[in-house]
């Protein structure tokens, strides 16, 4: 038996070393996160953080970025240009070094940079080795200075053209790799986002965002009606104080004023705005250096604690607690605040390479002395507000507090290992919560349908009746009186609260690991799914960052002709349908359109909707944290202006699909 078998072998032959931007090109997630839309994305947003970074050294004040018709993006800026000057290390142009090697910049010397977003060093360089394409132009010294690139690999040398003179500046443009990426198509409203998030963490920066693709009508000064590209402008004067209006812009205000504070501590930057309103959630944003850091950190820690210590001083010492039964807890502090936290950090240390948790241990100080110094002094100066936010807080605390009875109700029926699951449940055999998945399902008729077409080895189903309750507009111990919701919570296996934080989510008991909402392809299964978004974001949003929450997409249309049949999910596929069996003629062609579940028979469901192996599920992400709470505030919240403006401004845009 030869046992040196070539299999076996492992030699230095085996050892691989990527040189300079292969590694990118090889394991591109480890860079930008994935290879989807989520990192598509991501490479505009690296450029376009090398011209914050010059706005933050204070030498940019306009940022373009303009999606071509041909897909490629261009971004511009009028800062001091990425340096064309030979580099003797390198022994090539400064530029190249900057485009061609990873970890090479500007933002490791802090005498160029005091604080900066891009400190891994791999950002514009990452963007060239995942581009077909790219083009590099730099204003500097009254010249051009210009080179091309493909696949990270430099097409020829620098070259040199007369300039303007006195613009300075750099000018990327980049076509994305379509052999790298599983869509190369730009999405106009989640570049805006960013750019619009940008706009407000620096002010006095104007960005704009203008696609090519795309036409649209406008008004002009003289009151015609025109034609344009379509495009959005960003400037803010005010900075957070604007992000907080328009964050709560679906929210009724609890007091007139946002308090706001900018100063520095122990040598960090620090910018707060937070207002109170009437909403039942706490909705608290934080950055470092222009980074969501969704996870939170140290500057979120600091700014809690010096929020709770200083409202409790206050509370207490005004004598409003004195005829409270129970402790007030810090979650009591935040239920309907808006928040946003903004520190300038010139070595952050986060913690993974996708900067989502500050670990600086100085910034938890730092942030809360300046929390506490700021609303110390503004509840002394407003008297009234004070009394009011206060109120706010013991009813928060006291809506807690039945919240927790009515949760250990909850708790207490459905820890009886089975007994205490939904009668309308139909559960899955197997018990490998990773291998389970449960359908919340609209209706008892689509679920029954949903029972008979499933594969009962590995999928629940839970009916759902009618519209579950708007918990944007219920107090937390509302929630648990719902039928519906208590069926969900009792369903999943998951719990809520513990003694250090009554909001945390446990999810160690998760029966299912896919949780797919299923609902007609009409306006009101459209309402009922955002109902149930609306449900998991406010008080299962782990479950949604883990990666758990999706939404199934039944088909719209069945074409058919004699026996031959083809579903479509859109309006597009229909009109392909019809082009493929009918040679584009309709006669003798049978369309049916679907506008509910239970017009599918079960093997129609199972085939289209639930079959692993040919269904289609969206999985429900969070690109921005505090733009999706705003959109929940202002579809599912009381003021009814935001959400009309929302929807004749986006009806335009509006997709026919499942």
């Amino acid at each position: 038996m030869d046992t040196n078998s070539n299999n076996n072998e492992y030699s230095a032959s085996n050892i691989q070393v990527l040189e300079g931007l292969e590694a990118v090109r090889k394991r591109p997630a480890m860079y930008i996160g994935d290879v989807g839309a989520k990192g598509l994305h991501h490479l505009v947003y690296e450029v376009v953080d090398n011209s914050i970074d010059e706005a933050l050294a204070g030498y940019c004040s306009h940022i373009d970025v303009i999606i071509n018709e041909d897909g490629s993006v261009t971004v511009t800026d009028d800062g001091r240009g990425i340096p064309v000057d030979y580099h003797e290390k390198e022994k090539k142009s400064a530029l190249e070094v900057v485009l061609t090697v990873l970890h090479a910049g500007g933002k490791f010397d802090k005498g160029s940079y005091k604080v900066s977003g891009g400190l891994h060093g791999v950002g514009v360089s990452c963007v060239n080795a995942l581009s077909s394409y790219l083009k590099a132009e730099i204003h500097r010294d009254g010249k051009i200075y210009v080179q091309e690139f493909s696949i990270g690999k430099p097409l020829g040398d620098i070259r040199e053209e007369i300039g303007e003179p006195g613009r300075t500046g750099t000018v990327i443009t980049f076509r994305p790799d379509a052999s790298i990426f599983t869509t190369v198509e730009y999405d106009f409203e989640k570049l805006e986002t960013r750019l619009r998030e940008l706009s407000f963490l620096n002010k006095g920066i104007r960005l704009s965002l203008i696609d090519l693709r795309t036409m649209t009508e406008v008004t002009d000064d003289a009151g015609k009606t025109v034609q344009q590209h379509r495009q959005s402008v960003f400037y803010s004067e005010q900075g957070l104080i604007e992000f907080i209006q328009y964050l709560d812009a679906g929210r009724e205000k609890l007091t007139e004023n946002i308090i706001n504070v900018e100063v520095e501590k122990e040598g960090v930057p620090v910018e707060i705005a937070m207002q109170y309103n009437t909403s039942f959630s706490e909705n608290i944003h934080s950055y470092v250096n222009n980074i969501n850091t969704i996870e939170g950190g140290t500057h979120l820690a600091g700014f809690r604690r010096g929020l709770t210590r200083t409202l409790k001083g206050y509370a207490e010492k005004s004598g409003m607690l004195a005829k409270l039964k129970f402790d007030i807890n810090s979650d009591d502090f935040r239920e309907g605040l808006t928040a946003i936290i903004s520190v300038k950090v010139a070595e952050p240390q986060f913690e993974g390479q996708t900067k989502t948790k500050l670990g600086n241990e100085n910034i938890d100080g730092a942030v809360s002395q300046a929390v506490s110094e700021a609303l110390g002094a503004y509840l002394e100066e407003n008297p009234k507000d004070a009394k009011i936010i206060v109120e706010k807080v013991i009813l928060a605390a006291t809506a807690r507090h039945a919240a927790r009875k009515a949760r250990e109700l909850v708790q207490r029926k459905s820890a009886m290992s089975g007994a205490g699951l939904p009668g309308k449940l139909a559960d899955c055999a197997d018990r490998d919560a990773s291998k389970c998945e449960i359908y919340l399902v609209e209706g008892d008729s689509a679920g029954g349908t949903a029972k008979q077409g499933r594969n009962r080895a590995f999928q629940a189903i839970l009916p759902l009746r009618g519209k579950i309750l708007n918990v944007e507009k219920a107090m937390e111990h509302k929630i648990y009186d719902s039928d519906e919701i208590r069926n969900i919570f009792t369903a999943l296996g998951v719990t809520i609260g513990t003694e250090e934080d009554s909001k945390a989510l446990n999810l160690s008991g998760l029966r299912y690991h896919k949780i797919i909402i299923m609902t007609d392809a009409d306006v009101d299964g459209s309402h009922i799914s955002t109902l149930i978004m609306t449900f998991f974001f406010r008080h299962m949003n782990d479950l949604i960052k883990n990666g758990h929450l999706y939404i199934a997409t039944p088909p719209l249309y069945l074409v058919g002709k004699g026996k031959q049949s083809i579903y479509c999910w859109t309006e597009e596929q229909r009109l392909s349908a019809i082009e493929e069996l009918g040679k584009g003629s309709e006669s003798g062609m049978h369309v049916q359109r679907y506008k509910g579940l239970g017009e599918m028979n079960a093997e129609q469901l199972w085939e289209t909707t639930m079959n692993p192996e040919k269904r289609t599920l969206r999985k429900v992400t969070i690109e921005s944290a505090a733009e999706a709470d705003r959109i929940f505030s202002m579809l599912m919240g009381d003021e009814v202006p935001p959400r009309r403006e929302f929807i004749e401004r986006h009806a335009k845009y509006a997709k026919i699909d499942a």
